[in-house]
């Protein structure tokens, strides 16, 4: 059955919920980083989080017969991207965040995702609207608005920055490189491939590290913080998140994914806020709506004639 007839059915409650709880689903990883990070390093967790996902989509693609990227080339470039969005990204969102840096404010500067976008496709001769540079604006007002908070509670440093940085230039450069050169083929073995390349570029930052994985507590017994953020980075985030983002693709409601992005920052704020008192002041609510706008304006498309 092809994806037109799909995408022109009556959405359901349950179909037009979706996007909603992938944004949620979503949000909770700047909160899984903050309930690891005390119990292990970032590189090393994040090694075991790939190895298992990689087992867990491998089962999964043998058991439904999934196709497999049609050539070498073709996974070459599957495994660039899973070096940016997944090795890249991930590692420089934790690596901050064990460093003191809030999960709120590390969601904010990834966020900015699409607005490093419109300025790179400025920069190779593409078309930015006036809207778009508005929206670029009020963006990083809001985002200088945040930090300037953050600043004053000690939880940005240069190094913390730098690795959300980072992280924001990881996830840019997958997603320009993915949109180029990865063919549409099928998520559960283009997950497996790019965690599998992902796992590779971390596991040698991972044995570097010389801080220990605390799997058990002073008594001997399993460290169920660490054992539940792990568990739901691998079945909540990878898997869940991927599966449910299939099926929204194969709904034709990818597109409603894309501009609810935006809202990734202040859920996970807010969540932040409610789990581990994170502050949020008058001034980084205005700064967090401001970046909101911004970036809707940035990925709003263009209206037509």
């Amino acid at each position: 059955m092809s994806a037109v007839p799909q995408a022109a059915q009556p959405a359901g409650p349950l179909v037009r919920a979706m996007p909603a709880v992938f944004v949620l689903i979503w949000s909770t990883g700047f909160i899984v980083a903050r309930y690891g990070m005390p119990h292990a390093p970032p590189m090393k967790f994040l090694a075991f989080r790939y190895l298992f996902s990689v087992a867990c989509f491998l089962v999964w693609a043998l058991a439904v017969r999934a196709s497999w990227p049609r050539d070498r080339r073709q996974a070459g470039h599957l495994a660039v991207t899973g070096i940016f969005m997944h090795a890249g990204y991930l590692g420089g969102v934790w690596a901050a965040v064990k460093l003191g840096m809030g999960a709120g404010l590390a969601a904010l500067l990834v966020g900015l995702q699409p607005v490093l976008t419109a300025i790179w496709v400025s920069m190779r001769g593409g078309q930015v609207a006036r809207r778009q540079w508005g929206g670029l604006a009020l963006g990083l007002a809001g985002l200088l608005l945040v930090v300037w908070q953050k600043l004053g509670h000690g939880e940005v440093n240069p190094l913390n920055l730098t690795y959300a940085l980072i992280a924001l230039a990881s996830i840019t450069a997958g997603t320009l490189y993915q949109k180029r050169f990865v063919q549409p083929c099928d998520v559960r073995t283009a997950n497996l491939v790019q965690l599998a390349a992902a796992f590779v570029a971390t596991l040698p930052l991972a044995l570097m590290e010389t801080e220990s994985i605390r799997w058990t507590l002073a008594d001997s017994s399993l460290n169920g913080q660490l054992a539940g953020a792990l568990a739901w980075s691998v079945l909540g985030l990878t898997l869940g998140g991927s599966s449910l983002l299939y099926l929204l693709i194969q709904r034709g409601a990818a597109t409603t994914v894309s501009s609810l992005m935006y809202l990734v920052p202040p859920t996970t704020a807010i969540m932040a806020w409610l789990l581990f008192g994170e502050p949020i002041t008058a001034l980084i609510v205005l700064g967090m709506a401001l970046t909101a706008v911004g970036v809707s304006l940035v990925v709003r498309p263009p209206k037509r004639a």
